[in-house]
């Protein structure tokens, strides 16, 4: 039922669209020039026609977080999401780095070896920093670009001074508590519903995986997207800003900040909404979402 990779509590999953996406979630080993061996790289692929939309995940998150988004998008579009290097059920190689560039040269190998053509790129929160990123690297690969409550202006997680020697593995385990996890979904929604059994088990489900803490630290340590603030002006494909306006995670001034910084670009507020769009209202993201590939 589900493949090998994922840990046995995904069994435990109670939600249809939850249990759906874990069932679609599959490896393929991308070749990259990162590592000598190709890299077991997680993803889900669903739907058909039209121009290709690829969702990135989120700091810390995983496919998972697009479990409620995938059903709208695909029943009109080829679907496309991937974990990130270092995030997710992708494997974590030994002796490779877990940085902005690692992660922008993993992704172009993956989207060379899978999808190959432009596509619509989706980032929520981290993933809209590396997707801004991965746009103005390679702009042939994106036609349209959409950002949902994204970093790119914003500092690095606050957790980043205590992912220090001998610190790191103290920090990471703090984060792994699932009373930490919960409080943190607790802020990421404007309707606190949300934060349900299936709902905290599909954030905490990657944890489970070998080295995700010293890849979390890693990134981390790298100073993970700071170096994009004054960059974000060089966006030259059209932009979707889709924002919610109870975001109590990176907060509602960074909205206006893209719509002005990005020339051909449009703001458009997810009302009662807080930093998940994707989650708490995913069919009003989808219909924007749509409306603007169209």
């Amino acid at each position: 039922m589900f493949e090998s990779f994922l840990p046995s509590e995904v069994s435990q999953l109670t939600e249809e669209t939850s249990i759906a996406l874990a069932r679609q979630i599959r490896r393929a080993p991308i070749p990259t020039s990162i590592s000598a061996e190709p890299i077991e790289t997680a993803y889900v692929h669903q739907g058909e026609g039209g121009i290709p939309i690829l969702l990135l995940h989120g700091f810390d998150s995983s496919v998972f977080e697009f479990r409620r988004l995938l059903p709208q998008l695909a029943s009109q579009h080829e679907t496309w999401m991937v974990d990130l290097l270092g995030f997710g059920f992708t494997d974590r190689p030994i002796n490779v780095l877990f940085s902005p560039e690692a992660i922008k040269k993993h992704l172009y190998d993956f989207w060379q070896a899978k999808i190959n053509q432009p596509v619509i790129l989706v980032g929520a929160s981290m993933g809209g920093a590396a997707a801004i990123d991965f746009a103005l690297t390679y702009p042939e690969t994106v036609a349209k670009l959409v950002l949902l409550d994204s970093a790119g202006f914003a500092a690095g997680p606050a957790i980043a001074k205590f992912l220090i020697p001998p610190l790191g593995y103290l920090a990471t385990e703090f984060l792994r508590k699932p009373n930490v996890r919960r409080s943190v979904s607790l802020k990421a929604y404007s309707d606190s519903s949300f934060v349900s059994e299936d709902a905290e088990l599909c954030a905490a489900l990657h944890l489970k995986l070998s080295r995700w803490n010293e890849a979390l630290i890693a990134f981390t340590q790298s100073g993970g997207y700071n170096f994009l603030r004054d960059k974000i002006a060089q966006i030259a494909c059209p932009t979707l800003i889709l924002w919610g306006d109870f975001d109590r995670i990176l907060g509602t001034k960074d909205a206006a900040r893209f719509e002005s910084a990005i020339a051909n670009s449009k703001l458009i507020w997810i009302k009662q909404c807080g930093h998940v769009p994707h989650l708490e209202k995913p069919e009003i993201t989808a219909k924007h979402i749509l409306e603007f590939v169209a």
